[in-house]
């Protein structure tokens, strides 16, 4: 047998290994279990100051009530995903991160997504609270105040260019213990991963078709126009509304300083050309009737 002068071991990061000698003198190596950087806590979501929770659990969606709009946010229980996802879109061994659905190439660095400003302090935040609260409805505005809102029975805010989105997004709440953002591809994706772990949708209708639970126009229940938010039951997973169809969504993620990345589907499309995963490459400046947004809090 051939013998060698070193080897090497090779794991997931977070695992260490335990060097001991056996009775016989063999040389055992154990692999200690992954220490997770999320907090286990992720089933008790915080409710935050303002806000009250109003239906759902953590597993099925978790809603929360801003008491001075009505406007509702969801829990996703990023503690509870595997950790198959990306933040430098290399390695994929985080539970918060993107994914490479439909094998769109991160590794050729079609898409990209810097882990700075507001995503670098929600990474954080996410380790320490096990999750965080997405907008349960696409952005709409309020027609009297033209602020930000998460309503059921809105039309979609749309018509609004990535950096007009991106700074609206940030006005919904601007306290020293809650701030808001546009969503990030790390969020988005996150948000799928936990539709499909706990069994609201499968991977096949997030990331081949999605036509069952969206506005297509190709679906029997197709409105062939723009729906007003949470129009129908269908069309909701774990209490998020309207991820497939309707809209499709602008997010933080970037394929190059001109273009950003929509996700989903839109009315006007199939809910196979168009599922819920797709990425869609969008010029910075564009605007459209079709796209919408989504707004993430981060929690101190």
């Amino acid at each position: 047998m051939k013998r060698y002068e070193k080897f090497v071991l090779e794991a997931e990061k977070g695992i260490t290994f335990e060097v001991s000698e056996g009775e016989n003198g063999e040389l055992i190596i154990k692999a200690k279990n992954k220490v997770s950087i999320y907090s286990e806590n992720y089933a008790n979501p915080p409710i935050l100051k303002g806000y009250e929770h109003v239906v759902g659990e953590w597993y099925n969606g978790f809603v929360i009530e801003r008491k001075s709009d009505r406007s509702q946010f969801v829990w996703v229980p990023v503690g509870y995903l595997d950790s198959n996802g990306t933040l430098d879109g290399k390695t994929f061994n985080e539970k918060f991160g993107r994914r490479n659905y439909l094998n769109e190439g991160f590794s050729r660095g079609r898409y990209n997504e810097s882990v700075k400003d507001d995503l670098e302090l929600q990474l954080e935040s996410v380790k320490k609270y096990g999750g965080f609260y997405i907008s349960r409805y696409n952005v709409s505005k309020n027609r009297i105040t033209s602020k930000p809102q998460s309503l059921e029975g809105k039309y979609p805010w749309t018509n609004i260019n990535y950096d007009e989105a991106k700074k609206v997004a940030s006005t919904f709440e601007k306290r020293e213990d809650i701030t808001s953002h546009l969503t990030y591809g790390a969020e988005y994706d996150s948000i799928l991963e936990w539709i499909i772990k706990s069994g609201a949708k499968t991977h096949f209708e997030v990331e081949e078709d999605s036509t069952k639970w969206g506005n297509y126009w190709n679906a029997e229940n197709s409105l062939r126009k723009i729906a007003k938010t949470g129009s129908k039951n269908e069309w909701e997973a774990n209490h998020i509304s309207d991820l497939a169809g309707n809209v499709d969504e602008i997010t933080q993620e970037k394929n190059r300083d001109t273009n950003c990345v929509t996700r989903g589907g839109f009315y006007d499309e199939t809910g196979y050309k168009f599922p819920v995963a797709n990425r869609w490459i969008w010029s910075i400046r564009s605007k459209d009737e079709c796209t919408g947004f989504r707004i993430a809090l981060w929690i101190k």
